[in-house]
């Protein structure tokens, strides 16, 4: 799915918009254990009451693409025959009506959830008739080219709120507020099936980690069994270990800077087609890269045998988690520095009689600790 599709659905996600006609859901305790079950009409609700509902709902289809939102694919035969697959396509085609579907989701998931203290599972139905777009891409209502029917599930932590002294107008008196239990936003989740090309793509489903360091292995094992992709805080660790390890004395600052621009490239390349997929970068795709910022082929050929190692030599990497877009950041045991994006050209290594240094050009005002200082 692409970032231009995520919108589109998240649009929906409205009261007076959706086809969600009830949430369901359950309450599991800190111990695992599913302590209670409730099916809602959203149309009985008050209206604040399904607006909540449907934000916690519109979290599951929000962050970064192969950071936050992670694709899950299932293999041919999962499709075919699969105890999981089936389970997750009677959710979808009986609108969440199916007693024993339900069930056996709620308990699978709890045992895969690995959470802290309480947390609900909410699961609901949404069926889209999905509008043409002309050939130049204006919206047509009144032409529907495919109904998507899908489901959302969001695992949302229950908190208690501390006591606190409110106001009760009713009353015009302050009084003590009992300790209630409040639900955050969701932890994990995910869409079922995916929403590719704008049509309905039973191979695939969007995960939703909040932590993009938590991939939630668990739950996607419980409930898709299948492994997911390496998590995107993972990936970048370990691609600047790899790389450090590989280049060893090549690794210079030079080296780093160029790498890091051409995949920034990549990625601003992508910022301006919203109906792309995130850009991905094989390992062939990455030698390419260190070869043009003046890699030796002796270090090129030690990258690819710990890429191997590392990632395992047919996976491709998702390019905006190996590299912060925000700024450059320069770090030793005792100093850290940051520095703007645009102006990595203001950074410099140098050896002074023996000893190594980051010299840092000061074109403008320098201030320390807030007080601006006079360099002679």
């Amino acid at each position: 799915m692409n970032e231009k599709e995520i919108s589109e659905l998240r649009r929906r996600l409205r009261t007076e918009r959706c086809g969600i006609t009830h949430i369901r859901g359950c309450c599991v305790n800190e111990t695992g254990e599913i302590i209670s079950r409730f099916n809602q009409p959203l149309a009985l609700m008050e209206q604040e009451e399904a607006e909540t509902f449907l934000t916690l709902l519109k979290r599951i289809l929000s962050g970064a693409l192969g950071k936050n939102l992670i694709d899950i694919a299932f293999t041919t035969g999962q499709v075919a025959d699969s105890e999981e697959h089936r389970l997750l396509m009677s959710l979808r085609d009986s609108r969440l009506e199916d007693e024993a579907a339900a069930e056996a989701f709620f308990r699978l998931a709890a045992r895969g959830l690995e959470l802290e203290g309480s947390y609900l599972i909410l699961l609901a139905h949404d069926v889209y008739d999905v509008p043409c777009h002309s050939r130049d891409g204006m919206r047509q209502d009144d032409a529907s080219s495919e109904v998507f029917s899908y489901i959302l599930c969001a695992v949302c932590p229950v908190k208690p709120a501390k006591p606190a002294l409110s106001y009760r107008m009713n009353e015009n008196l302050f009084r003590n507020r009992t300790m209630d239990l409040l639900v955050a936003p969701p932890e994990t989740g995910f869409l079922f099936p995916a929403f590719d090309g704008r049509s309905t793509n039973l191979y695939n489903s969007l995960l939703y980690t909040r932590d993009s360091a938590d991939d939630r292995r668990g739950f996607v094992e419980a409930v898709f069994r299948c492994t997911p992709p390496m998590p995107a805080q993972e990936q970048k660790e370990t691609f600047q270990s790899l790389l450090g390890e590989a280049l060893e004395e090549e690794c210079s600052l030079d080296v780093v800077q160029a790498v890091r621009e051409q995949f920034c490239e990549i990625i601003e390349e992508y910022k301006q087609d919203p109906e792309a997929g995130p850009p991905v970068l094989s390992k062939g795709a990455v030698k390419s890269v260190l070869k043009s910022c003046g890699v030796s082929d002796s270090r090129v050929v030690r990258f690819d045998e710990k890429y191997d190692g590392a990632f395992g030599a047919d996976t491709s990497l998702a390019t905006q988690n190996l590299v912060d877009t925000r700024r450059i950041e320069v770090r030793t045991p005792d100093v850290a520095i940051q520095v703007s994006p645009e102006r990595g050209d203001l950074l410099e290594t140098r050896m002074i009689g023996g000893t190594k240094y980051i010299l840092i050009r000061a074109d403008g005002d320098v201030e320390v600790n807030g007080v601006q200082i006079h360099i002679d």
